[in-house]
């Protein structure tokens, strides 16, 4: 899967544009001040468009699908294996971070995952999630490369960007470039971090001038080359998030050694040059010169970003931070989006013309918080998560107050923030939610365990249930019928058909508890007991249609 099939690569015909086509000089929202912001990010390629209009199918007059497929200058179609997309995909990201070298550059008009906070690329933003999900990317491309020693080809465009790249890292070295204020209360970029993020950035442009159809030509790297590259960027990158920690986030009091994440950050230019050029609205482009970097209040999506990165003593002290911050509703004992964004600019984006407590401003965003309680489970972090689900999550929470179903997911919960005392607690459905995706994971780590199915050392294929469950979700057996029957028990269905029971004989936790033995129904009326599912019995459980029961005993 990851060395030998090919995948295509998706051919857009909308391009990031470089900064100097998007860097403009303008006035601030309330027209006291001047500032360099970053509009029309993209724009579409009449180059790429030329070329997809080949694919145009005469009959239809709709592109074919080969219209969105990379190819290159002789118009083949160009392939790579997932592991090499991947690292491609590394590489780009790891070009895009930002001056301080912390979070990832909204380089293209749009933030991440809190489309809220669509102000923040004109605020030359960037965000610290998309550094933590790229610190696993590359985590997992090293250990798939030593672990497998097999070279990979890329396009010969990406290791020319890699060059660059390598080069300005060796004229930058190893330096932690530790964050200071200056007289004025900024903290200023360094100028050895301005001047390697400028070339990065121009390296990263010209890689993208360049790619309107690949050259067809190839570099390969060794297992050991793109091991010592990922080691490199990992090193940066670790340096980078210190910087993020020490810089910290607006109105959290907090120190070096017990931080809580920051999520964005955005970058005030101090000192430009014009180039003569005006956009279609008549703005000036402009060239960065220096900067000073800006934060904004906690969130909480760096936190169950971050969590992924964690051990679970780290993850430990981590949640015991944000319990006594600004992101904790004291009153519903949930947790909201962000913290207080009182002051703030409204540069940010829509979320500040909300109401405070109201959707995205400081409210209980249900899918964030499934997010951050799905790390915690999955952390191990089981006395903390079941506490927190008592009072956070569905079907446990008041219905009165929720103001609906229990059993329906809302956008988000009106937090205590809110003016109207009458609408705390209570769920508003603005749009669909995918707090449900979160709550499948939640419920599977609960009943199921991590991994269901597995092949053993003799490539045999394997089950294995190992529930995550508090001793007080356990109720008394109805059908107890003799003193050896387990007395205490909790029930539910397996792939929507098999019954499943977790028998105990008094009510405590099973945290990551294997069962001893289990009683197997078929439904031809007969009866396997085993203690573990292996082989056969573990492909008919997999097949649904044989099984009509699992009994397992702790």
């Amino acid at each position: 899967l990851l060395f030998s099939n090919k995948l295509t690569y998706y051919y857009s015909h909308r391009v990031v544009s470089p900064r100097k086509n998007k860097y403009v000089l303008s006035r601030s929202y309330n027209g006291e001040w001047l500032h360099v912001r970053q509009l029309d990010a993209t724009y579409e390629s009449a180059e790429r468009v030329e070329y997809m209009r080949q694919y145009v199918n005469p009959a239809s007059g709709w592109y074919k699908n080969e219209a969105s497929i990379q190819h290159d200058v002789d118009g083949n179609i160009f392939k790579s294996s997932a592991i090499e997309k991947l690292f491609l995909l590394a590489a780009i990201k790891f070009a895009t971070r930002d001056p301080f070298g912390m979070g990832i550059e909204y380089e293209a008009g749009k933030p991440g995952w809190n489309a809220a906070l669509n102000g923040i690329s004109s605020m030359l933003g960037s965000g610290l999630p998309e550094t933590y999900e790229l610190k696993l990317l590359l985590q997992y491309i090293h250990d798939a490369m030593l672990k497998f020693s097999r070279s990979i080809t890329v396009p010969k465009e990406l290791s020319v960007l890699i060059e660059k790249i390598s080069t300005a890292l060796e004229e930058l070295g190893d330096n932690e470039h530790i964050p200071k204020h200056d007289s004025d209360g900024r903290i200023k970029v360094p100028q050895p971090l301005f001047l390697y993020w400028d070339a990065v950035a121009t390296a990263r442009e010209e890689y993208r001038s360049e790619i309107a159809l690949f050259s067809g030509q190839t570099h390969q790297y060794s297992s050991e080359d793109v091991a010592k590259l990922t080691m490199r960027w990992l090193k940066q990158i670790d340096l980078g998030i210190d910087r993020a920690h020490l810089i910290g986030s607006h109105g959290h009091v907090q120190n070096a050694a017990a931080v809580i994440t920051p999520t964005y950050f955005s970058y005030n230019v101090t000192k430009w040059e014009l180039t003569g050029e005006r956009n279609g609205k008549g703005h000036p482009f402009c060239i960065a010169k220096e900067m000073v970097v800006g934060k904004f209040p906690l969130f909480l999506e760096g936190v169950a970003r971050v969590l992924k990165t964690m051990d679970k003593k780290q993850a430990a002290t981590l949640y015991e931070h944000v319990k006594q911050s600004g992101l904790r509703d004291k009153e519903l004992k949930m947790y909201t989006l962000s913290s207080s964004l009182v002051g703030q600019s409204y540069d940010m984006g829509r979320m500040m013309g909300f109401s405070p407590g109201w959707l995205e401003n400081q409210s209980v965003w249900m899918d964030q918080s499934y997010k951050y309680y799905l790390e915690l489970i999955k952390k191990g972090m089981f006395d903390q998560f079941f506490e927190e689900m008592r009072t956070g999550m569905l079907p446990f929470i008041d219905g009165q107050k929720y103001g609906r179903s229990v059993m329906e997911c809302s956008s988000f919960i009106a937090s205590s923030a809110f003016e109207d005392p009458h609408m705390r607690g209570r769920g508003v459905l603005a749009r669909l939610s995918g707090s449900a995706a979160e709550f499948l994971s939640i419920w599977k780590l609960m009943f199921i365990g991590e991994t269901l199915f597995q092949l053993n050392e003799r490539g045999e294929l394997e089950m294995q249930l190992v529930p995550s469950l508090p001793s007080w979700l356990f109720r008394e057996n109805e059908l107890v019928q003799s003193p050896a029957d387990k007395k205490y028990v909790i029930r539910f269905k397996l792939f929507t058909s098999i019954n499943v029971a977790y028998f105990v004989t008094t009510p405590k936790d099973l945290f990551r508890v294997k069962p001893s033995r289990y009683t197997i129904g078929l439904r031809d009326g007969s009866v396997i007991s085993v203690e573990t599912i292996s082989s056969t019995l573990a492909a008919n459980i997999r097949k649904v249609v044989f099984i009509d029961y699992i009994h397992a005993y702790f």
